[in-house]
């Protein structure tokens, strides 16, 4: 059976993990299997963090949207179900955005929920 050398194959690896661990601290930079195990980590927190960032943005948009919703004394939670009563389909993102930058479109959508 002929001889296989691999050292192209596996220096390219090693690059490959030096390069994603560029710019971390201490030996996790520099050391192949400090890189492999930082790099492992900083992938499975990038993912918990990216469906975490979901939950923390439906929060704002609740906070934007009873901000505004506290002119006309109404609870959050009262404007959502007459909203769904209504069948006024707009979700909570579109909602704190019109809270947001257009307060008298807003304030006709609660008009029209109050009557």
């Amino acid at each position: 059976m002929p001889r296989v050398k691999r050292g192209v194959i596996h220096l390219k690896k090693r690059r490959n993990i030096l390069k994603k661990a560029k710019g971390y601290k201490w030996g996790r930079k520099s050391t192949i299997r400090a890189a492999k195990t930082a790099i492992h980590k900083a992938g499975q927190h990038a993912l918990h963090d990216r469906r975490k960032k979901k939950g923390v943005m439906r929060s704002l948009w609740t906070i934007k949207i009873n901000a505004e919703l506290k002119k006309y004394d109404l609870s959050f939670s009262k404007f959502i179900d007459a909203l769904k009563k209504a069948n006024i389909e707009l979700d909570r993102k579109i909602l704190a955005e019109i809270a947001e930058k257009n307060p008298e479109i807003f304030e006709k959508i609660v008009k029209s929920i109050q009557k």
